[in-house]
């Protein structure tokens, strides 16, 4: 799927290796910084269009907002469509989108919301209630366009759009995330024309019909995307001629991009390249607290919603015991001090710290530590013991030894992949660490043992839940369903129906914290660590830009669109206003928002996939 992950060597040691690599990253950073690496500034081109380049590292998996799972497809579609609701840049608080405001009714099973007049399809067309009521009646009607986001449709009864300023969402039962679907509402006219939704990835036709700040121009696979502002857009336009998503294999050919100017903005930057960075002239480095947790997943049996199991993974991780030896034998703070070099926090709950309402921790009892004996005496008990030749072998004479998906661009996962197989080796556990351009195609056929995974979080995690319960498994062996790693579980599936219709904000805190200890206890996922976001911008080419949230935010990955849609080129003089705003500085939406008595619900998140996440 689209994760995080892997490594491998001989002699010397995992250690020594890992910090030879970031010592020579940083000296040839070092070297690089020492050349003319900040030339005049690059943001126009001959033609005088200033162009904001973004590099990314991560490969678009569809331009459909039915089918798209990672961070920079669904960061894409926050560009170009609205949703109903948005996220305040200041504190994450729901505001308006495509609706104006929005409303249930007592029993909270029906919600109005009023459709904005002032938004326009970038056609020309006016968007409204239609569109979004089409936009959610194809998701429940419609297996291929709930690949994505189903599960915050799977409560819905009827949708209606009585006018083109009124839609009406019926529910089953109350719905806690009614003012967080996070959904691209679609131009109905350009999309019931699609004949079948489970394989059209919107990628022929250019310009895309949008009504979002940005309008998509062009897109080439592995190479960019583009944008031009949309001068419509209802909250106004970009400030930038032009925004180009460019796709980098390669960390440091995006770092040395960024030194020479050639690009705008880069992120997921490793400890080395933020400190050789830091040193540079007209570059500013962003390091905040993430909103993405780093793990390692374990394969528990890949199966369909039909019954039938596939991919070979390997059948010891079926033994809860052999999972949490897995775990005891991961030394966490070693990852944080020696790969991430401090930029992290130490994993425990499913729910990074930054969400403090939700984030939950082992008691000392229930936490699994790394204690490299206990986890040899679970690999006993659970009939893997030792062979004269130090191998860990079961009853059937089969060792022990597994495979561990990685992403190829990730050096964080190479670094952790290497520590573990000394770790694990130790043990007379066999690791091979499978590193790939595309870990998305094993991962859905459940051909892989373990797998680095990473997803980033929203403020409301229902999303980032709902991708571990059996509803999320694919319909069949062929299907693509939204789950993670196949997990099904029927408390786990409980608590989350629990969770999702409760209102009372405590109560339903408390409800996902006992999601996160099931989930722990499971042994299916070991939260290793809370990466920060570092990142880095040209203050030659962007004078000034939005973080999320205001305080101590991050720019790239945002749950809006307030990044790229404030930046302020270098040379503009903004006194005059507009769209654009300094660092951190709160987007001024003057608006009523009508919400049930204390409801306070944001949003959820979506997937992964190289070296940074899967969204």
């Amino acid at each position: 799927m689209d994760t995080t992950t892997v490594p491998r060597t001989a002699r010397p040691s995992p250690r020594a290796l890992t910090l030879l690599a970031v010592g020579a990253t940083a000296l040839a950073l070092t070297a690089a910084a020492a050349t003319p690496l900040n030339p005049a500034p690059r943001q126009a081109r001959a033609d005088g269009q200033r162009t904001l380049t973004v590099a990314v590292s991560q490969s678009v998996d569809s331009l459909s907002p039915f089918l798209a799972q990672r961070l920079v497809s669904t960061t894409v579609h926050r560009l170009i469509y609205e949703n109903l609701t948005n996220y305040d840049a200041k504190d994450n608080h729901a505001i308006p989108g495509l609706a104006t405001k929005w409303e249930p009714s007592p029993d909270k099973l029906t919600w109005t919301y009023t459709i904005r007049e002032n938004s326009t399809w970038s056609d020309g067309k006016q968007a409204t209630a239609e569109d979004a009521a089409w936009t959610f009646n194809t998701m429940m009607t419609d297996e291929g366009a709930a690949t994505a986001n189903g599960s915050f449709v799977a409560n819905f009864k009827k949708v209606t759009a009585p006018s083109p300023t009124k839609l009406v969402i019926e529910l089953k039962k109350p719905q806690a995330t009614m003012a967080a679907l996070d959904v691209p509402i679609l131009p109905r006219h350009e999309w019931e024309k699609v004949g079948d939704y489970a394989r059209f990835n919107n990628d022929k036709k250019f310009p895309i019909v949008g009504n979002g700040p940005f309008i998509l121009t062009d897109y080439k696979v592995d190479q960019y995307v583009k944008f031009k502002p949309n001068q419509k857009f209802w909250r106004g336009a970009p400030k930038f001629d032009e925004l180009v998503l460019k796709y980098y294999k390669d960390g440091d050919a995006a770092v040395a991009a960024l030194q020479k100017g050639e690009v705008s903005f880069a992120s997921n930057l490793t400890p080395a390249q933020a400190a050789s960075l830091a040193k540079a002239k007209n570059i500013k480095v962003n390091d905040a607290p993430g909103r993405r947790f780093y793990a390692l997943a374990t394969n528990p049996g890949a199966r369909s919603k039909d019954g039938k199991k596939f991919g070979d993974g390997h059948p010891a991780l079926l033994n809860p015991k052999v999972r949490q030896a897995l775990f005891a034998a991961t030394d966490r703070k070693t990852i944080i001090d020696k790969v991430f070099q401090g930029h992290a926090v130490e994993g425990q709950g499913y729910i990074p710290p930054r969400f403090s309402a939700y984030h939950w921790k082992p008691d000392a009892d229930q936490r699994i530590a790394y204690d490299p004996a206990r986890a040899a005496a679970l690999l006993d008990e659970a009939g893997y013991k030792k062979n004269k030749a130090g191998k860990r072998v079961g009853k059937d004479g089969r060792p022990l030894d597994f495979r561990i998906l990685c992403h190829a661009t990730d050096p964080n996962d190479k670094a952790i992949g290497k520590y573990m197989q000394e770790w694990w080796g130790e043990l007379g556990i066999g690791l091979k660490v499978d590193c790939l351009d595309n870990v998305s195609d094993p991962w859905l056929a459940g051909e892989y043992d373990l797998a680095f995974d990473g997803w980033s979080v929203n403020p409301d995690p229902d999303f980032v839940l709902s991708i571990h319960t059996c509803a999320a498994l694919p319909s069949t062996p062929k299907d693509t369903g939204a789950t993670d790693n196949f997990i099904c579980d029927k408390k786990f599936d409980e608590l989350y129906a629990q969770q999702t219709a409760e209102y009372d904000q405590a109560k339903r805190a408390d409800l996902v914290k006992q999601m996160q200890s099931r989930l722990y206890d499971t042994g299916y996922m070991n939260v290793m660590a809370y990466p920060n976001a570092v990142e880095a911008y040209r203050t030659d080419q962007i004078r000034a830009i939005t973080t999320m949230p205001e305080s101590g935010g991050n720019l790239w990955g945002q749950d809006g669109y307030w990044s790229w849609w404030s930046a302020v080129p270098a040379e503009v003089d903004d006194t005059s206003g507009g769209s654009g705003s300094s660092t951190g500085l709160v987007i001024g939406i003057v608006t009523t928002v009508v919400l049930a008595a204390g409801l306070v619900v944001f949003v959820a998140t979506r997937r992964r996939s190289t070296a940074e996440d899967r969204e």
